[in-house]
């Protein structure tokens, strides 16, 4: 299944297309109230950026070094 790459789909054209497999009526009404409902539900925020608590790259780094102040660098995001 394929969506039309614009939201102004020229009149005639079909919004969806279905590529493979021969689905019958309730399954394209299905398929076609779930991508209405997402497409209705979006919103124009953009993204929060993602945490740096949650950043699993943040757990590859350079070891910690022992000295002055190196207690409160070891909890802090990199």
């Amino acid at each position: 299944m394929t969506t039309a790459p614009d939201e102004k789909a020229a009149p005639g054209r079909p919004f969806l297309r279905v590529v493979r497999g021969t689905p019958d009526d309730a399954e394209l009404a299905a398929l076609t109230a779930v991508v209405l409902s997402l497409a209705a539900a979006g919103s124009d925020a953009p993204p929060e950026p993602p945490s740096l608590w949650r950043d699993r790259g943040a757990l590859v780094h350079a070891p910690l070094v022992a000295g002055r102040g190196a207690w409160r660098a070891s909890a802090l995001p990199r």
